[in-house]
């Protein structure tokens, strides 16, 4: 609000002049001027030359000079304040409204700082839920990685032990063709033999005397009974056989021996011909005869 000041005419701040002070003051004016004049014309009428003289004066005490006379400097003039309209006084319902006003705003004030609490919440939860779920992933892969290990090198056992298996089926079968080439050989050897010897056995016949003249009934579990002592063999589920070829000399000493037919079980064979190398002779039959070659079949249970 700019403040504007009344102005009205015929008025003025300034003190009123006296009436007629011009004519008075040429007046006196003139007065004074008569006066000196009339003066001026007496004294010299009167003068004469007086005879010329000194004198001194003296004061008994010094005295200082009273101080020149001030005159008073003339007062500002006061400068005039003007008042200020009080603006109007709000109503009771006016001031109500204004509350009403206040409070609706601190209101949404508050609920605007609410929601914004609530979007800085869900984002700090949304932001916790992904990282929960990458370590979860990352749980997750490193498991299924350490289960695709364990089962690559599960699966690469598993091929070893059927290569290992197939090895030994190979191995255990090119041991039995090796068996039937030797007893063929053996076989064929034997007929020679026998034809040069004028023998009167079968094709089959697996003896070297000019005639078949086999061993007792019991002969051959006598020889059994002198061998299994020395076996030394965990006995399994399984019952195989092995079929050893044994060459003895007269006396029952025993001279070589040779696996004609595997039983299956490496341990089983191995454990028959460390127990025939330990027995080293074998008994006579019963007529004081020692054939010279013999087939025996072990069992682990017989």
């Amino acid at each position: 609000m700019q403040n504007s000041t009344l102005q009205m005419p015929g008025l003025s701040l300034r003190p009123p002049q006296p009436i007629a002070m011009g004519r008075g003051f040429a007046v006196a004016l003139l007065a004074h001027a008569l006066l000196l004049v009339a003066l001026t014309l007496n004294v010299q009428w009167h003068s004469a030359t007086p005879e010329a003289f000194e004198a001194e004066l003296w004061s008994a005490v010094p005295q200082a000079a009273a101080p020149a006379a001030v005159e008073p400097e003339p007062e500002a003039p006061k400068p005039v304040v003007e008042e200020k309209p009080q603006p109007p006084q709000p109503s009771a319902e006016e001031l109500q409204a204004q509350r009403e006003a206040d409070i609706a705003i601190a209101r949404a004030k508050k609920r605007a700082e609410e929601k914004k609490e609530e979007l800085r919440l869900a984002e700090i939860r949304e932001k916790e839920l992904k990282l929960k779920q990458l370590k979860e992933k990352i749980e997750r892969d490193k498991q299924l990685a350490k289960e695709k290990a364990e089962k690559e090198k599960q699966d690469k056992l598993d091929k070893a032990r059927q290569q290992e298996k197939q090895d030994k089926a190979q191995k255990d079968k090119a041991a039995r063709e090796a068996q039937a080439r030797q007893e063929n050989a053996r076989k064929d050897a034997l007929k020679r033999l026998q034809g040069l010897a004028g023998g009167s056995g079968s094709a089959e016949s697996t003896g070297t005397a000019l005639k078949s003249s086999g061993p007792s009934a019991g002969y051959a579990g006598r020889i059994k009974a002198q061998i299994r002592p020395n076996i030394i063999f965990e006995v399994g589920a399984t019952n195989p056989v092995a079929e050893i070829e044994v060459r003895l000399a007269p006396d029952g000493r025993i001279i070589s021996k040779r696996l004609l037919k595997s039983s299956g079980d490496a341990d089983w064979d191995r454990a028959v011909e460390r127990a025939i190398d330990k027995t080293e002779r074998l008994p006579r039959d019963t007529d004081g005869s020692v054939p010279p070659v013999i087939v025996l079949s072990l069992r682990p249970r017989e």
